[in-house]
């Protein structure tokens, strides 16, 4: 199970000392994040994509390609890619680019954004979000696996024997997850192509998530992509540590009180109670993870929010510790006892080369036996 940090790149204003960094230290901070994140052993880094202030990271593979030179093991995803009003092409260029240049360590999470006014300034019209999810990854489907494409759809200008570049490294396509929060379309597309379903998790009671989740599994299944326990599903979450549980929520309300995500709404406690959301210890941080099994059943990747809200850099790197020390290392344990046989690990690029190869002696065996 691979676990790790997401992060949306709000400016915020710390509430406790009225200082907002500026977006040059913000998107520093980010860096500093997934480098600490590698090095506490995490498994994941994802940068959100906004074009809209208080948000910095309107370009996801500049910056994970500035993270893959000073890293060596952590897999660089997004949270998510707009699927809805970047050109697919581009994004068919822009991350292949990004799996040479990180030999293979990223990923990437498609999504039609939560930003309504994000799709005017991009030419596109808001109504057809659906639509233009399915047509995009229609054709950036298609850009991965061919190498020369000739396309017509309703959205994009005609494609006449196409032929994106780089190719794939190794010949296989970055694996894609489909984020969703509340659409039964995107996690139907995600398992009518047998990519992952990633579930944000974060705003949402256990019973909405099961039931999207729940979906998914079943229609991955419906299209032969294996059985419903195979699937490839991931989960958000968001904590705030200390070793004493009052001291982590004393230190925490007044960041959750004024966060732009989901300040001046619920109380703290009600949406601790409600939603994924942990403030306390790390043992407590380790109880509330495993119990999203009960509803999610066993998935594949846990991504933590742990820097947003206007939280110092200091204090997120503290967070970022004691995941790596305390926390994860549990996890991993405990989930793998749970996991039930049958249930694949997280996809990675390697054991993708490794299925493909293995895919292609079958085929040529089968030419064999069929000619002789």
């Amino acid at each position: 199970m691979q676990f790790g940090i997401f992060t949306v790149g709000d400016v915020t204003p710390d509430p406790t000392t009225g200082r907002t960094p500026s977006e040059h230290e913000r998107i520093k901070a980010m860096v500093a994040i997934a480098q600490k994140a590698e090095e506490v052993g995490l498994d994941v880094f994802a940068t959100g994509e906004h074009h809209n202030p208080p948000f910095v990271p309107s370009s996801p593979t500049t910056m994970l390609g500035w993270i893959a030179a000073r890293t060596e093991n952590l897999i660089l995803s997004t949270s998510t890619t707009l699927i809805t009003t970047n050109d697919p092409v581009k994004i068919a260029e822009d991350f292949a680019m990004l799996q040479h240049l990180a030999d293979g360590r990223m990923d990437l999470m498609m999504g039609r954004g939560n930003t309504g006014p994000v799709y005017p300034w991009f030419g596109k019209d808001i109504r057809q979000g659906i639509n233009l999810a399915v047509e995009n990854y229609a054709l950036l489907y298609r850009l991965w696996r061919e190498d020369v494409v000739t396309w017509e759809g309703k959205f994009r200008t005609p494609l006449q024997s196409f032929t994106s570049t780089p190719r794939p490294l190794d010949g296989v396509p970055p694996f894609v997850w489909h984020g969703s929060i509340r659409s039964p379309e995107i996690a139907e597309q995600a398992a009518y192509y047998g990519d992952g379903f990633f579930h944000n998790n974060i705003f949402w009671p256990a019973d909405h998530t099961k039931q999207m989740i729940e979906l998914y599994r079943s229609r991955y299944a419906h299209y032969g992509h294996g059985t419903p326990e195979q699937a490839i599903v991931g989960l958000g979450g968001q904590v705030f540590m200390r070793r004493n549980s009052q001291d982590a929520v004393r230190e925490f309300r007044p960041y959750f009180d004024n966060a732009p995500v989901y300040g001046h709404g619920p109380s703290l406690e009600d949406f601790t109670q409600q939603t994924p959301l942990t403030v306390g210890t790390p043992e407590q941080v380790i109880e509330k993870t495993l119990s999203f099994r009960d509803y999610a059943g066993d998935y594949q990747r846990q991504l933590f929010l742990v820097d947003h809200a206007g939280l110092p850099l200091k204090t997120v790197l503290e967070q970022i510790d004691m995941l790596g020390e305390e926390v994860v290392p549990v996890l991993r344990e405990e989930f793998a006892k749970r996991r039930a046989a049958g249930v694949p690990e997280a996809p990675t690029h390697a054991a993708r080369v490794a299925a493909a190869a293995a895919t292609a002696v079958g085929a040529d065996a089968d030419k064999e036996v069929s000619a002789s």
